[in-house]
């Protein structure tokens, strides 16, 4: 391969055909035009080789190991595709720099820290705008649905139906879609938002179902950068495995949550938890069964189970 201009044109192709078939690939995306930047600085030319995969993924900032390990799993589909042209081209070990993901465990939102966030929305400027009141409404149907944010931020007016008690998920991940039944208190909440919004003139008429001032639909970033600041003036503190807690920890703390509930139930979890994958959008069961193992809280309600089960102590 001759040139960085060259391997530029290559991942534009690569990725049409891959957003083609469904992928959206947005960091995968960067991520790659990164890689021919980087061959580009180095002065690469002949084939892909593994040597220069190691070489760029080993280039980051901050040297971490999952770093490398991630940038060699973006490379390897992308090798595998050029290999047709190229022969020459090596494709990396799927290992080469370690594994490439690690399931962090989550902050579990209490209850109280819930109330809190909702509160703490009203004090979002503009005081006592849309703004405030979206944000509100979007952090609530996340903890009381699991619906992923993107999900929440890309509904429409015609996708929230409060009669039938349902929502149209249209943009999930993998482009799939998915009816999201919601409790009559859901539907309730989101029934006074949509009047709160409709007293706004310019919002009025906007197709997104969450509005911000002024018309704005309310963007999944213009949402994470409201919680980043609330996340500050409410002074938390992580208790999971990340740095701080996340609208994503919203997500997960509702299907913690609902374990748990089924746990305290009774409830046979294997039979019941296929419908909880499937109501949150999962693409593999086994996504969900690993929050049995996320919390200390239900290892030690699954542990008790366990030994009731066997005839241990319990």
């Amino acid at each position: 391969m001759n040139g960085a201009d060259t391997l530029s044109t290559q991942i534009d192709t690569y990725l049409a055909s891959r957003r083609q078939a469904g992928f959206a690939l947005h960091i995968d995306g960067q991520q790659l035009k990164r890689f021919a930047a980087f061959t580009d600085k180095v002065g690469h030319r002949g084939p892909l080789t593994v040597k220069l995969a190691m070489r760029w993924a080993t280039d980051s900032r901050g040297k971490r190991p999952l770093t490398a390990a991630r940038r060699i799993e973006v490379l390897r589909p992308f090798y595998r595709y050029w290999q047709q042209f190229d022969p020459a081209t090596e494709i990396p070990p799927r290992w080469l720099c370690g594994r490439a993901h690690r399931r962090l465990t989550p902050h579990i939102f209490a209850d109280h820290e819930i109330r809190s966030l909702l509160l703490a929305c009203r004090r979002l400027c503009p005081v006592g705008g849309l703004r405030g009141a979206s944000c509100a409404a979007i952090f609530g149907l996340i903890a009381a649905t699991g619906l992923r944010i993107s999900e929440a931020t890309g509904l429409t007016r015609s996708d929230v139906d409060l009669e039938r008690l349902l929502l149209h998920i249209r943009r999930a991940k993998f482009g799939k879609e998915r009816w999201v039944p919601i409790h009559v208190s859901v539907a309730r909440a989101l029934r006074r938002y949509a009047q709160r919004r409709d007293r706004e003139p310019l919002a009025a008429n906007a197709e997104a179902f969450f509005v911000f001032d002024y018309g704005r639909p309310a963007s999944t970033r213009s949402v994470e950068y409201a919680f980043k600041l609330l996340r500050a003036a409410l002074k938390w503190r992580a208790r999971g495995g990340h740095p701080t807690p996340r609208i994503y920890d919203l997500r997960h703390s509702f299907i913690c949550h609902r374990l748990e509930d089924w746990y305290a139930q009774g409830l046979d979890i294997d039979r019941s938890i296929l419908a909880l994958s499937t109501y949150v959008g999962h693409v593999k069961v086994t996504d969900t069964y690993w929050y049995v193992t996320a919390t200390p809280e239900l290892m030690a309600i699954a542990a008790q189970r366990f030994m009731r089960g066997t005839g241990g102590v319990s």
